[in-house]
């Protein structure tokens, strides 16, 4: 599955304090923590971006949660307190995605998140809780195989010979090599399970019952899966952009990748409406033919010297992701086009990339659940997705997943989510979100019959809570404020129109655009 992780307000936070140490014990389904030797967080000041603005601490939990009293590794957290301690809620847990996203920034993040729409007196009820899941960030240790990966510029993601195809293979087989070698000892502990046992030794050493819980895309899977093994400990939780049970992992990028070939299409087609600004066409098809002219050119010679046609794809991939993205994009696919300047392009392009998170969601991924170890079933699933007109994502999506097919061990099962007792959960989908496509938010739904589901009608952008549509956030803050909940009903319990505004951004009202609309954006992959 492509990436699916939220930008944070901190590209990198640096963590002072103390430690605490709380050893969970092993759970194999749906049992109780035996968390035990919990001493309490000694708290410090966070460093970054997050000084002044929250407190920070490192926990130490059990590498294998089956050995309590074996390796130990340490997760990042950060708590911004409540400062209405009369009406007390208790402490926020807050997952941004990925797997491989830092959460770290989330304490201070959500609370200006809620305070922007018009909620901060319900984000002053909490302790928000950031942190970075193991392996991430300053998390300890920070997973990471091979820095250079993703320098550009990279091989065509679309192969146009078995050459061109062989060569991201032995990419792929190297980087899962490089993976193995550095941290073959962690590799196995990675699953979602681990990270959520994770969560109850954070929930311990906070000295909590139960927890609340804000999880966007991949957040909504760790999410289940907290819900799944420890039900008498959840309280709320909100999950936003809803990851489908049924298509954990494999499936679900072959389902990305018919939703991003929508979205990108819906993309063009805006393009093409405003062609006295950009003049990159009058038509869908012509901004299609326009965009996929300038790629096979850069495939010849790199935009800037950097940007080649993989380089191309993952800059404009984030307008499937997030409408905020269509204003800026478009304004700098035609300053190349028309004037062939790349400066507005460069600024997009991350030139190193994320090895840090590139390597966390393989991992994850890979333990989670079995992909298939043949590349006959890789090939000829792209193939065939290719040839049905599912571009512009098909490949990419192989060559961002491919290392698990050489990955050290096979991964899975995957696990079985859903749990009896539970509260009631709020779950939002938008229903043409790409990342994680609205078939998510109804799997999701049915498998947790205590939830409810609020649907963002024509909504293109994901896990697009807190960001200006009035209708989703109040129905949100409502919920942890009071545990209130939309009645039951068949299919989506609640509608929420998509905001024109922000859904179809109009470019004439807009003397000054940039990539901020609301909060800080969904990205793809780096």
């Amino acid at each position: 599955m492509k990436k699916i992780v939220l930008v944070t307000a901190a590209a990198a936070v640096a963590v002072s304090g103390g430690t605490a140490v709380a050893a969970a014990g092993t759970t194999g389904g749906r049992a109780a923590s035996a968390v035990s030797a919990v001493t309490g967080v000694k708290w410090g000041e966070c460093a970054g971006s997050l000084k002044g603005q929250a407190e920070c601490a490192q926990i130490q939990v059990p590498l294998d949660h089956r050995k309590p009293k074996g390796r130990k590794i340490s997760i990042a957290v950060s708590r911004v307190k409540a400062t209405d301690r009369k009406n007390y809620q208790g402490v926020l847990l807050v997952n941004p995605g990925g797997p491989g996203g830092s959460g770290l920034a989330y304490s201070a993040g959500l609370k200006r998140w809620l305070t922007g729409v018009g909620h901060g007196a319900v984000a002053a009820k909490y302790d928000i809780i950031g942190f970075d899941p193991r392996g991430v960030g300053s998390s300890k240790p920070a997973l990471s195989c091979d820095p250079n990966f993703q320098n550009p510029v990279r091989p065509d993601y679309v192969p146009s010979s078995r050459k061109e195809e062989e060569a991201w293979k032995a990419k792929s087989r190297a980087y899962a090599r490089a993976c193995a070698q550095k941290f073959g000892w962690l590799l196995p502990h990675m699953r979602t399970t681990d990270v959520a046992r994770d969560v109850d030794a954070i929930r311990a050493a906070l000295g909590q019952k139960k927890i609340n819980y804000y999880g966007f895309s991949y957040g909504t899977y760790l999410g289940a899966t907290y819900a799944t093994l420890f039900p008498q400990r959840v309280r709320r939780m909100v999950w936003d952009g809803n990851v489908n049970p049924k298509t954990v992992w494999y499936d679900a990028q072959l389902e990305q990748d018919k939703a991003f070939e929508r979205n990108i299409k819906l993309w063009f087609a805006w393009i093409a409406k405003y062609d006295s600004l950009y003049k990159l066409g009058t038509t869908a098809k012509a901004v299609e033919a326009k965009y996929y002219a300038l790629r096979a050119a850069a495939k010849k010679s790199p935009i800037g010297g950097k940007i080649g046609p993989s380089e191309l794809d993952d800059i404009v991939l984030s307008a499937g992701y997030n409408t905020g993205y269509y204003i800026p994009f478009a304004q700098a696919l035609s300053a190349w086009a028309n004037k062939k300047d790349p400066a507005a392009l460069l600024e997009f392009l991350n030139p190193g990339g994320d090895d840090n998170g590139f390597a966390v969601y393989n991992a994850v991924q890979a333990a989670d659940a079995r992909w298939p170890r043949n590349w006959k079933v890789w090939h000829n699933d792209a193939v065939k997705l290719y040839k049905q007109g599912y571009r512009f994502n098909t490949w990419s999506n192989v060559w961002f997943n491919a290392p698990v097919a050489y990955w050290p061990f096979q991964g899975g099962p995957a696990l079985k989510l859903g749990a009896k007792k539970l509260p009631g959960l709020l779950l939002v989908q938008s229903t043409l979100d790409a990342a994680t496509p609205v078939a998510g938010g109804y799997e999701m739904h049915k498998t947790f019959p205590s939830s409810r589901l609020v649907a963002e009608l024509g909504g293109k952008t994901h896990s697009n809570t807190l960001n200006g549509n009035k209708c989703l956030d109040d129905k949100v803050a409502a919920y942890l404020d009071s545990g209130k909940l939309p009645a039951s009903r068949r299919g989506a319990d609640a509608l929420c129109k998509a905001v024109p505004a922000l859904n179809d951004p109009n470019p004439t009202a807009v003397k000054s655009a940039s990539a901020k609309a609301g909060k800080d954006l969904p990205v793809g992959r780096p």
